[in-house]
């Protein structure tokens, strides 16, 4: 690697996931991992292989798609750990083992119960091993922040020693100040040298991810650990695009040091992952924030009008953003400019995922006149959470009279095209609605989160409903999206989508009784 080459370490699908609303079913990780790929990222850590199955599987069908991109698993200082990892990333041209351990001493004491030399014997164990499986080993300081730097280095000395070829430093509870960092990532990389790239991965709990990773990478780091749009548990991570942007604008202050990033995919990614996982960057979010290029003060859009470097200290189309906002397909248009389309907004599918979007695309043209990025975005989506339908809407009909009591009547149908009717009452509309679908299904959901946006605009515009739903109170909530010019029609297929993505990854397939209609 050249010296002042940031390798960018993304970990929207590991670290990102963790996210509260921000599980996504394998196809959704597929479509993001294959678009983190055209976006120049170095590696992508997909996920944590011994956390379920579901996680996996995933991690195993990524390693099969992606090419350019070094594939990582994540994994704690055990052997299962990390051989579910080697299993999960074997497919991958290029492959990483990540494995971690806590440093700090409220870590060590309270959480692993072990003593300093028993930490430091246990990560070089699981250096050793994972260097049986790949050449390509990280090994984290958890908590590196709370660490001592006495023991810091110890540790580091050590596993270095057993294979490591990444050094990583997180603020785990993002307490650390920029100058704090800059000191402890200078003092690393004096002792360390160049026998392992030390890498920094900043948690944001006090605003400062992007401001302390930048800082590390002043002095010496040489690997980022991000995430899109920020994502990631508590307050988030590091934002992927604020950091690439901030070295590409202020050259003058990293001098030679360069990301391999594509920023003109970046406005892209970022809309992709915010119609997936439902969580929409903050209007005024640096670089990617609906509000980013926005000039409403008059004395800005003079100066803009006559010069954009007034108040622009770059281009939206940069980061691949297009602000003219104009009308991309109609009902005439062709599958051939569909597709052109889909590639463009970052969606990779097969030819039978192209063929039936295009389907669901027509349909939509017939009742809608005039179609945007964002309804191409919110339609694909849908279609996403329903890759493995095991239910579909069919039809229904609504009943919440004034003083009366909300009804549902509505008609789904199985994998197998048998169709099931039932009705039934709640305590409001979209309550009936859930609950006559968990009669039909047999399955029982709990809505954790649900929300409605607008897509696009006129008065046709689309209805993109987002809910967050908990099948079981052992398994994290999953997402659905449903999409419908009628907001309860799309309410309706978003409760199904989660339903669809619960059943896909628990690997279940359910059919009810056709004796059993109503």
């Amino acid at each position: 690697m050249q010296k002042n080459r940031v390798i960018i370490f993304d970990t929207t699908l590991r670290d990102g996931e963790q996210s509260p609303g921000a599980s996504m079913n394998t196809e959704e990780k597929i479509q993001i991992a294959m678009q983190l790929e055209k976006l120049g990222v170095d590696v992508i850590e997909a996920g944590f292989a011994a956390a379920s199955p579901g996680d996996f599987d995933a991690i195993n069908k990524i390693a099969q798609r992606v090419k350019n991109s070094t594939i990582c698993s994540l994994a704690r200082a055990l052997d299962k750990d990390i051989k579910a990892a080697a299993e999960a990333i074997a497919p991958a041209p290029k492959k990483r083992i990540h494995t971690f351990i806590a440093t700090s001493p409220i870590h060590m004491e309270y959480k692993l119960r072990m003593k300093p030399d028993e930490v430091i014997k246990r990560a070089v164990e699981a250096v050793k091993y994972a260097k049986e499986f790949v050449d390509d080993v990280e090994f984290s300081c958890e908590d590196a922040g709370r660490s001592d730097m006495v023991f810091l280095k110890e540790i580091i000395s050590a596993t270095i020693e057993a294979g490591a070829k990444t050094i990583n430093i997180p603020d785990t509870v993002g307490i650390l100040m920029p100058f704090e960092v800059g000191a402890r990532i200078k003092e690393l990389y004096e002792f360390i040298g160049e026998k392992a790239i030390i890498s920094v991965h900043n948690h944001n709990d006090l605003g400062l991810a992007v401001a302390n990773s930048l800082e590390a990478v002043l002095n010496g780091a040489r690997q980022v650990e991000c995430t899109i749009n920020g994502l990631g548990e508590r307050a988030g991570n590091a934002a992927l695009e604020e950091i690439v942007m901030a070295i590409k604008v202020r050259n003058d202050v990293f001098e030679s040091i360069e990301t391999g990033i594509n920023t003109k995919e970046i406005y892209p990614t970022s809309r992709l992952i915010a119609s997936i996982t439902g969580i929409e960057p903050q209007p005024n979010k640096a670089i990617v924030g609906k509000n980013a290029f926005a000039h409403e003060s008059g004395i800005h859009q003079d100066g803009v009008l006559k010069n954009k470097l007034t108040y622009e200290i770059f281009s939206p189309q940069e980061i691949g953003l297009d602000t003219k906002d104009t009308l991309v397909l109609g009902k005439h248009s062709g599958r051939a400019a569909f597709k052109t389309k889909l590639e463009k907004l970052g969606f990779s599918l097969s030819e039978d995922e192209i063929n039936r979007a295009f389907e669901k695309f027509k349909e939509l043209a017939d009742k809608k006149k005039d179609i945007y990025d964002d309804d191409i975005r919110a339609l694909i989506t849908s279609q996403m959470s329903n890759i493995s339908a095991t239910w579909e809407l069919v039809a229904m009909q609504l009943m919440d009279s004034t003083g009366g009591v909300p009804s549902a009547a509505v008609t789904i149908k199985d994998i197998e095209g048998n169709e099931f009717t039932d009705a039934g009452i709640g305590d409001g509309t979209i309550d009936a609605v859930f609950k006559t679908i968990d009669r039909l299904t047999g399955e029982h959901g709990k809505l954790m989160d649900y929300k409605v946006k607008s897509v696009s605009k006129g008065k046709d515009a689309l209805a993109s409903v987002t809910v967050q739903v908990a099948f079981n109170d052992d398994e994290p909530p999953v997402i659905g999206h449903g999409l419908s010019i009628d907001t309860m029609v799309a309410s309706a297929k978003a409760y199904i989508g989660a339903l669809n993505s619960y059943l896909s990854m628990a690997g279940k397939l359910r059919k009810r009784d056709s004796k059993a209609s109503l």
